[in-house]
């Protein structure tokens, strides 16, 4: 009895997971380079009398959608989508090097090159400083050049180029931060290949149409695991009516 109910309970904690993941996807169905997450279920071990099951770490995503999103024109300069299977590099908040495919770009009051949610975007020394400019362009290979103030706009300055790395053949963890990481700490190499189309962002690959189904199937699933425990209660109950001893 006592494993239906670990079984059962298993069951709607899983559920439970898999429809927090799919309401955070259709919030961020409109987030700039969004990679949805994956709903996955840990692998159930029969220890003893006991039903362990095996867990990520709290600061990590189980699994996300690789796939590319769509790429939408802007025509802004500092905006630009990655178009092929590499990434942007940035600087995480804890000071590591972490990666992204948000391209929504700005220059802070600082000077510090961000994306639009506030991460520093790393060149070939560090996260990128822009200096005063009248202009600002980045180019297909993530070279980044301005026109100082009173400068000629035929003759703009490279100052760096964007990191872009690709993930091909290393071990990487999405972090609840949205970033990719690479699985027990490092840096992935960078991608001389990749390019980026300026003026131009990678949307979310978020399917609303499959993940309002995928919600529905899964509230049906937690609907019957809730109904397995409610057997589990009736069992046990009517066991313990039959063992009862006439007075």
């Amino acid at each position: 009895m006592d494993r239906l109910v670990y079984t059962a309970l298993s069951g709607l904690r899983a559920k439970m997971q898999g429809q927090a993941t799919i309401a955070n996807n259709i919030a961020n169905a409109s987030t700039i380079g969004y990679r949805a997450d994956r709903v996955t279920f840990d692998r159930m071990v029969l220890s003893g009398s006991a039903l362990e099951t095996r867990s990520v770490a709290t600061e990590e995503v189980k699994d996300f959608e690789r796939r590319a999103g769509t790429i939408m024109q802007t025509a802004r300069p500092l905006d630009i989508a990655v178009t092929s299977d590499s990434w942007i590099a940035v600087q995480a908040k804890d000071g590591t090097e972490a990666y992204t495919r948000r391209g929504d770009l700005s220059v802070s009051p600082s000077g510090v090159l961000e994306t639009g949610d506030g991460f520093p975007v790393m060149g070939s020394g560090g996260p990128i400083t822009v200096p005063p400019f009248q202009a600002i362009t980045i180019a297909g290979d993530g070279t980044v050049s301005i026109v100082p103030p009173g400068g000629d706009p035929l003759a703009p300055i490279a100052i760096d180029r964007v990191k872009l790395a690709s993930a091909t053949g290393s071990r990487t963890v999405k972090g609840l931060d949205n970033l990719l990481h690479v699985e027990g700490g490092g840096a992935l190499p960078g991608d001389l290949e990749a390019r980026v189309q300026s003026g131009a962002l990678e949307q979310s690959n978020v399917n609303l149409t499959e993940a309002l189904v995928d919600m529905i199937e899964n509230q049906r699933s937690y609907e019957v695991q809730a109904n397995l425990l409610k057997e589990a209660k009736s069992m046990d109950e009517t066991a313990a009516s039959l063992m009862r001893l006439p007075g």
